[in-house]
């Protein structure tokens, strides 16, 4: 079994609507980025392939490539388990964490984990996503970004 851990962090701003784990969230501000800007799948992608080895994000779907340009995150988490599946590795279970301030998004999080579960081709119990808040202290606190730390499990097919 190999562990991998992830995170990403995205800017809030006005002009982008606000993806978490393939989630449209209501909020007045979103998460400016090349392709949806969704920190969650990111950071899971990056688990995913520092767990394998496999490199990082930026390596597989470079935001200076036109073809990534707002495409979603969740087409990206689908290749990135493509390449698992190719290199022999299958997902035991993954675990995320949110760092926002605002908004609240327990109402978001069953979806959220039913998206990625379904785009890795597992079962729901695999996927975990949590949110906290930073208590007004930080970037995040700010509301300048929002932070997602990812651990993942593999093992071998």
């Amino acid at each position: 079994m190999r562990i991998g851990y992830g995170e990403d962090t995205h800017r809030l701003g006005p002009t982008r609507k606000m993806i978490l784990g393939g989630v449209d969230v209501e909020f007045f501000l979103g998460l400016i980025g090349h392709s949806d800007a969704d920190a969650l799948v990111h950071s899971i992608i990056d688990a995913l392939l520092g767990a394998a080895a496999l490199g990082d994000i930026g390596q597989h779907f470079p935001d200076n490539d036109m073809q990534y340009k707002d495409i979603s995150s969740m087409i990206l988490l689908e290749k990135t388990a493509d390449l698992l599946r190719a290199n022999r590795y299958k997902l035991i279970n993954c675990d995320s964490t949110i760092i926002a301030q605002k908004p609240k998004l327990e109402p978001y999080i069953m979806q959220m984990r039913k998206n990625i579960a379904y785009a890795l081709n597992v079962d729901i119990d695999a996927v975990s996503v949590k949110a906290t808040t930073p208590e007004k202290t930080n970037a995040e606190g700010r509301l300048e970004c929002i932070t997602v730390r990812s651990v993942a499990l593999i093992d071998r097919i």
